[in-house]
């Protein structure tokens, strides 16, 4: 690929996994920028960034995950982003893979973790299901969710910055976003190894954290798939309700009345953030017809 390459690494405590990583990188990528984002590493990892020659951006504390992904992404210069754990779960070697489809007219392409590679029974069970929420919201079948692991165009992934909360669930907020965007993506397989050192990632509190991001999002790109079904159900509700009470009681009872109206409002308001939703369609097809005019 002759476009521009930045690697972009967020990096708390990562020095174990950085010192073995960033040699391979350097090796085998020896014209990209390599950004390692310090995310208030209390080890010796600004040394070994300096040891290995990259660029080290610092956050003077803790901000998050995808705080250190958008700190690495407005600092990037290439055309082609490339996001990467510096724990040693990714391997160097999948790089050319992820680019690959890049080549070939995807805006983004996604390592998929093979099923057996996820750190737990857990995990696996719980990715299982944000995969199949999160092809629901946007219509399209997505491998991995909550893979760290890809390469996307500069120009589409940093429109969606704003987006991205500072937390663990940015790779499920720019997987929607494109997808909803009419942005092509790409799953691409890989195995992912044992991670050096120990997970930040707090199942139960990140868990609940992906879940409210699908929602959001689905809300945010295609809101009637969200507003449309939770409409049907109260008016199918309701309309039950009303018949039990006309058949047992032969009247028309508030509990009815609250139930269809909220259907309606439900309705209403879904078609309301269907309109403001197209924004971001619009923008999306306007970038798309400006890139073909260059």
């Amino acid at each position: 690929m002759a476009e521009s390459i930045s690697i972009i690494m967020p990096a708390k405590n990562e020095a174990v996994g950085l010192s073995a990583l960033l040699p391979k990188l350097k090796t085998k990528f020896p014209t990209a920028e390599i950004i390692v984002v310090d995310d208030g590493s209390t080890d010796t990892t600004p040394e070994i960034c300096a040891e290995n020659g990259v660029i080290r951006v610092s956050h003077p504390y803790s901000m998050g995950n995808g705080a250190a992904i958008k700190s690495g992404t407005r600092r990037a210069s290439g055309n082609i982003l490339i996001f990467m754990d510096a724990d040693g779960q990714h391997d160097p070697e999948d790089i050319p893979r992820l680019l690959e489809p890049l080549d070939n007219g995807y805006e983004m392409a996604v390592g998929a973790r093979a099923w057996d590679t996820h750190a737990s029974l857990w995990r696996r069970f719980a990715n299982r299901v944000y995969n199949g929420l999160a092809s629901y919201m946007t219509a399209s079948r997505i491998d991995d969710l909550t893979s760290g692991f890809r390469a996307a165009r500069a120009r589409h992934f940093q429109r969606f910055l704003y987006l991205l909360p500072n937390g663990f669930s940015y790779p499920s907020t720019c997987t929607m976003a494109f997808f909803r965007s009419g942005l092509p993506v790409r799953y691409v397989p890989i195995r992912a190894h044992q991670r050096e050192g120990s997970s930040h990632i707090r199942i139960l509190n990140d868990g609940a954290r992906f879940f409210m991001v699908i929602i959001k999002i689905g809300t945010l790109f295609s809101p009637m798939r969200l507003f449309l079904p939770v409409s049907v159900a109260l008016f199918v509700i309701g309309s039950a309700y009303y018949g039990y009470t006309y058949i047992s009681a032969h009247r028309f009872t508030n509990m009815s009345a609250l139930l269809l109206i909220s259907s309606l409002f439900t309705f209403l308001i879904g078609i309301l953030a269907e309109l403001i939703s197209s924004l971001h369609y619009k923008e999306a097809d306007f970038e798309r017809r400006l890139v073909k005019r260059q």
